[in-house]
């Protein structure tokens, strides 16, 4: 069962990036219509869940008001995570991703014509300059999807936050939706490339207001959000004592 589903995974990865990817980049160059292509992402999630033997629960979405713009805040354990949080947001989003992701021949191009928004991380300049480009989208209505950790978890445990979504987030004064994702570690493992069907579950908290933070209550909101986070993780991806005793 694991070797077909990698391979049907492969298989389906491939193929749905070229054809949807493609369908992506010709839909903006001929109706400038974003929202449609974006559609094209929860469509090539489906597919690789479907081909993947993945199954998908959603918890709390009466906790969002689709009229609202807001930064999503999730951690991060997989590749299977973008897939998830593609079928599971109800509302239209962007994506605040890691610059290597955009140099993928058609997905990154496909990317960058949506208006999803690079931040290249060894850059602290080109950094700022995303953080603030992706500040104005939500303010102009436009929610956002950041992964605090900065990278995947290797085991799944909840890893520190860095400070810059939530200095987007202060600049915004949007509120932050936490989202734990429970259970995709467990599908495609780090530096591992085979696939394990199972289910993964996806817990939206309730939106925390930024309005009047400034910059120097970052730490107390990336403290507050790492926490509700945690609440809706099971115990297999929290921190251990030790680490909490850092």
């Amino acid at each position: 069962m694991v070797i077909l589903r990698t391979v049907l995974f492969y298989i389906t990865l491939v193929v749905s990036t070229i054809v949807l990817g493609t369908l992506a980049l010709i839909t903006i160059a001929l109706t400038r219509n974003h929202a449609l292509a974006h559609s094209y992402g929860k469509i090539w999630s489906w597919l690789i869940l479907k081909a993947s033997g993945v199954k998908l629960k959603v918890y709390g979405h009466d906790n969002l008001n689709p009229d609202k713009a807001y930064i999503f805040a999730a951690n991060h354990a997989s590749q299977f995570d973008i897939f998830v949080l593609y079928l599971s947001i109800p509302i239209e989003f962007k994506w605040l991703a890691k610059i290597e992701l955009f140099k993928i021949p058609i997905l990154g191009h496909a990317m960058k014509a949506i208006g999803y928004i690079p931040i290249d991380r060894t850059n602290r300049k080109a950094a700022f300059e995303s953080i603030d480009r992706a500040a104005e989208e939500v303010k102009n209505g436009k929610s956002i999807i950041i992964f605090p950790e900065g990278t995947r978890s290797s085991d799944g445990i909840l890893q520190a936050f860095k400070k810059g979504g939530f200095i987007l987030a202060i600049k915004s004064q949007q509120p932050i939706v936490p989202i734990s994702i429970e259970g995709s570690h467990k599908i495609l493992r780090k530096h591992d490339w085979r696939i394990y069907p199972g289910t993964i579950t996806v817990r939206f908290g309730k939106p925390i207001s930024t309005r009047g933070l400034t910059v120097k209550d970052r730490d107390k909101l990336i403290e507050y959000v790492r926490e509700e986070i945690l609440q809706n993780l099971p115990e297999d991806q929290r921190e251990s004592s030790e680490l909490a005793g850092i």
